[in-house]
């Protein structure tokens, strides 16, 4: 994989201007890294979202079963399925009007991550939120 998803103007811009973070696959267990990642973006003052199939309230949000299901304009689509489901989530993304995608480490999709930038959308993959942050903050 190549720099251009892990732009430093864009990973800056997602963290600092975004409002409201979707997350796919963020359900009810603390266990799983979606889980911390969203309690941590929530807790520095971002709304977020949770998209998962059981579409259970999480973090006091709602839940939604899909990305075309939310309601609200969504900043930013955090990708937390495997790399082969990823492309089907920034597609979502791109048909929702998302203003990006953040493919945390370990989810690689290169032709979907094209997709998303040929669509207009930020893109960041292979990168984790809440170390990026903790690297803007020290």
């Amino acid at each position: 994989m190549d720099d251009r998803f892990a732009d430093e103007g864009v990973i800056k811009r997602l963290l600092e201007k975004s409002g409201t973070w979707a997350f796919v696959g963020l359900g009810d267990d603390p266990h799983r890294t979606v889980y911390d990642q969203a309690r941590l973006l929530q807790a520095r003052g971002k709304r977020i979202i949770p998209v998962h199939p059981a579409a259970k309230t999480v973090l006091n949000e709602p839940g939604y079963a899909s990305l075309a299901e939310v309601p609200a304009k969504v900043d930013v689509v955090g990708v937390y399925r495997r790399s082969e489901y990823a492309g089907q989530a920034v597609d979502e993304a791109i048909t929702a009007g998302a203003g990006g995608v953040w493919l945390p480490l370990g989810v690689i999709d290169e032709a979907a991550a094209q997709r998303a930038l040929d669509a207009g959308l930020d893109v960041v993959m292979d990168r984790c939120p809440g170390v990026e942050w903790a690297l803007r903050r020290s």
